[in-house]
């Protein structure tokens, strides 16, 4: 069997679970091959196609959903796809109950009003911290101009307190494969401060190991239960603590799952990857 791992052009060899990953598919008798999503690729000679690191979606999210929608046959499917790429499902999570990163969403031409404290603006597209940065009050003009450069390009904003916790602890990602808990681990992340528009891909991480509370799991739990959608390949619950957990960000289409974090987790995955291939 022959399966693609979409990828972008600046990895597109895969980031590095990849090596893992790949490894433990041909173990399997799968021949995982790394493809750039938007270049010209043969999709219909995959059998299936595993969205993984096609991070440069964010800023032509339409492109990327309109390609996803014209495989025979992708994981996670487009309507998670469709879903999980427009933040407003912070919304969806909270109206259900579940305890988010508070969060206000400005459409185009909605004005903006700056918060008492320090606060982070982001776009309701967006991957690997492009086009976010954080903000102190006295910054409002910097970030109502933030804020204006987003909707200029039709994109909506959303501003969010910025969690003083994520300083000290960094965010929880727990990471869960085939709709069970696998790993976690804690990533370190400095968000820009007032430059919205440096050009990296992603921020810089540093990673390490983490055993999750109780609450962790409890709060990663109901945020996957209140998605609208069952069977998923994958799921990445971003969590910060303030000081009580909250869900930051519900990950389920091109997240880095930090396989080399979680003894067994790339084995895991391609044996759920191997089972859909056979399915096809």
């Amino acid at each position: 069997m022959r399966v693609g791992l979409a990828t972008c052009a600046e990895v597109p060899e895969l980031d590095e679970d990849g090596p893992a990953l790949l490894a433990a598919l041909a173990a399997r008798g799968v021949e995982g091959v790394p493809a750039v999503w938007d270049a010209e690729v043969d999709w219909g000679r995959f059998e299936l196609v595993v969205v993984r690191s096609a991070w440069d979606y964010a800023e032509r999210r339409d492109e990327f959903l309109e390609w996803a929608a014209r495989l025979p046959r992708v994981v996670n499917p487009v309507p998670v796809l469709r879903w999980t790429t427009d933040k407003r499902y912070l919304a969806e999570l909270e109206q259900a109950e579940v305890p988010v990163v508070p969060t206000r969403f400005l459409e185009p031409g909605q004005a903006f009003e700056a918060p008492t404290e320090r606060f982070v603006v982001k776009p309701v597209f967006s991957a690997g911290g492009r086009a976010s940065a954080r903000y102190e009050p006295e910054e409002a003009p910097a970030a109502a101009a933030h804020v204006d450069a987003l909707h200029a390009e039709g994109r909506a904003a959303m501003v969010q307190p910025h969690v003083d916790g994520v300083e000290r602890d960094g965010e929880l990602a727990l990471v869960y494969l085939g709709g069970k808990f696998s790993h976690a681990v804690r990533k370190r992340v400095s968000m820009r401060q007032a430059t919205p528009d440096a050009p990296e891909l992603f921020l810089e991480e540093a990673l390490e190991p983490a055993e999750p509370s109780a609450a962790d799991l409890r709060v990663a739990a109901e945020a996957l239960a209140a998605a609208p959608f069952r069977d998923l390949l994958y799921a990445r619950v971003d969590v910060v603590h303030d000081p009580e957990p909250l869900v930051l960000e519900l990950e389920l289409a091109e997240p880095s799952l930090y396989l080399l974090y979680g003894e067994g987790s790339a084995e895991r995955l391609a044996e759920l990857i191997a089972a859909a291939a056979a399915q096809s």
